[in-house]
């Protein structure tokens, strides 16, 4: 009797990190110090601290059609809540904020890309 085999579902499109260097995030064998995902593409972000968050900083991560589900946002090498302005701004346009300290961030972005959901994620330098 043979073993039963898994096959892994094809992964759905986008960029995915591969990995951590220093402060960054291994995208496509390049290294971003702050990151901008979607489904679509990757991008480098200036972060801002974390306490002058604004939407505007992230509106790139945002500008989906169809609006992302919600927005992971890894708030450095360790967990900590944005601004209250930040969360009830992206909720009034109806994305939801999950923060995150960035490596948990970056893993579960390729968790919930694998299941193919439509969500946006901006990770701040590790």
């Amino acid at each position: 009797m043979t073993a039963p085999r898994f096959d892994r579902a094809a992964p759905a499109p986008g960029p995915l990190v591969q990995g951590f260097a220093g402060r960054g995030f291994s995208v496509d064998g390049r290294i971003y110090q702050g990151l901008l995902l979607t489904p679509e593409r990757a991008a480098a972000w200036e972060a801002p601290a974390l306490t002058a968050l604004e939407p505007a900083h992230v509106d790139l991560a945002l500008a989906l059609d169809p609006a992302p589900e919600f927005l992971i946002l890894g708030t450095g090498p360790a967990m900590a809540f944005p601004p209250l302005a930040f969360t009830a701004a992206l909720e009034a346009r109806g994305i939801g904020v999950e923060a995150m300290d960035s490596r948990a961030a970056a893993r579960i972005w390729g968790l919930l890309r694998a299941e193919g959901r439509w969500i946006a994620a901006a990770l701040m330098p590790l």
